[in-house]
């Protein structure tokens, strides 16, 4: 874990924290991952840098060997942020329906429209939104920071993969408290 700078122009993309999913078995109560996303939220919005609330309302087609949560019939509010994260009129909305919040969006579009050249990454969960996510930043070639300790998934195996070995490789990892105190420089 080392976090070395913030861009002047980054941006906080929080994955995936609605209704319809924060109720999921998470091995580890999920309310300290929703207070630090709001914090960096918070802090990202007292510094007019982009907030970008990502909900997830769909999934991608095809075969796959093991069965994926069924998205048809979903309940009225599940795509619905959760009310912790003071939704504000100025935060980017992505409704994504693929595990990355860049797929077959105008995620990348609206960022480079503003300048951002750093994302910081929070949200569930870690071993697919989060990381697609931060596969699919990199790629584009964002820089690219993972709040580690602000994200959650509901398989430790998969999120502690993906802190240990994809993350590295993808950008900088560190805690909440780290990228707060980059926001403070």
């Amino acid at each position: 874990m080392a976090l070395t700078a913030l861009d002047p122009m980054t941006a906080l993309v929080i994955v995936d924290l609605q209704k319809g999913l924060v109720g999921a078995p998470f091995p580890a109560p999920i309310g300290s991952v929703v207070e630090r996303s709001r914090a960096l939220a918070d802090a990202f919005r007292a510094r007019d840098l982009p907030v970008v609330l990502v909900n997830v309302a769909g999934g991608a087609p095809g075969r796959t060997e093991q069965p994926r949560r069924p998205m048809d019939n979903l309940a009225n509010d599940f795509t619905q942020f959760i009310p912790e994260l003071d939704q504000q009129p100025d935060d980017l909305v992505v409704t994504k329906r693929t595990w990355g919040a860049f797929a077959n969006t105008d995620l990348e579009a609206r960022l480079k429209a503003v300048g951002v050249t750093q994302v910081v990454i929070t949200g569930v969960a870690t071993g697919t939104g989060v990381e697609s996510t931060a596969r699919q930043a990199y790629e584009l070639g964002f820089n690219v920071t993972l709040a580690i300790d602000a994200m959650a998934d509901t398989r430790p195996e998969a999120h502690d993969h993906a802190i240990k070995n994809v993350f590295p490789r993808l950008g900088e990892t560190g805690l909440t408290a780290d990228v707060l105190a980059l926001l403070e420089r």
